[in-house]
């Protein structure tokens, strides 16, 4: 694997390491700014990546499937980032320190709605994370070398279809 590859490993798991620890810091020894100070590393990740990128880019690297997918991480970052964190808040709540009320399990047009939202949310994530790699593209100058950025792109637009598709299903065929 690629330096960028291994960035983004490093921060996926970096992701989930500060999550942990601002709950852990925030539920389990009731430092709350502590945990809001770990909480807030998590774009400082996002950031990190995406300089790692450029400076891999800017000194001549072969554009990869996975120079494109360090601004999609990004985008997904920036869209889901707080709602992922209010799931794992809640849930950490709940199941480790039995405090607040059970995490809403969702049926019928609750579910459908909350559904759609998340593809609306993944359709801001489609619009930041293509502006990204457009600028991207931009900024190589080469064609030929941003290829692969435009089939992450058409690959990404196909599994934006089937999100929608997917929620839209959901309000024909009901979740029980």
């Amino acid at each position: 694997m690629n330096l960028i590859a291994w960035s983004i490993v490093a921060c996926e798991v970096g992701f989930w390491i500060v999550i942990l620890l601002g709950l852990i810091s925030r539920y389990l020894f009731n430092r709350e700014r502590l945990g809001f100070f770990f909480l807030a590393l998590v774009p400082v990740l996002d950031l990190i990546l995406i300089l790692i990128t450029a400076f891999d880019i800017g000194r001549g690297a072969k554009p990869t499937a996975a120079h494109a997918i360090a601004p999609l991480y990004l985008a997904v970052s920036v869209m889901f980032g707080k709602s992922i964190i209010r799931w794992a808040d809640e849930r950490f709540r709940y199941y480790l320190k039995r405090e607040g009320p059970k995490p809403l399990r969702r049926t019928g047009m609750d579910y459908a709605w909350h559904s759609f939202k998340g593809t609306l949310r993944h359709a801001g994530a489609f619009v930041i994370g293509g502006t990204l790699l457009l600028a991207m593209m931009f900024y190589i100058g080469d064609p030929a070398k941003t290829e692969v950025f435009w089939q992450v792109l058409k690959t990404w637009v196909l599994v934006l279809g089937i999100d929608f598709a997917i929620s839209v299903s959901y309000f024909i065929w009901q979740r029980k």
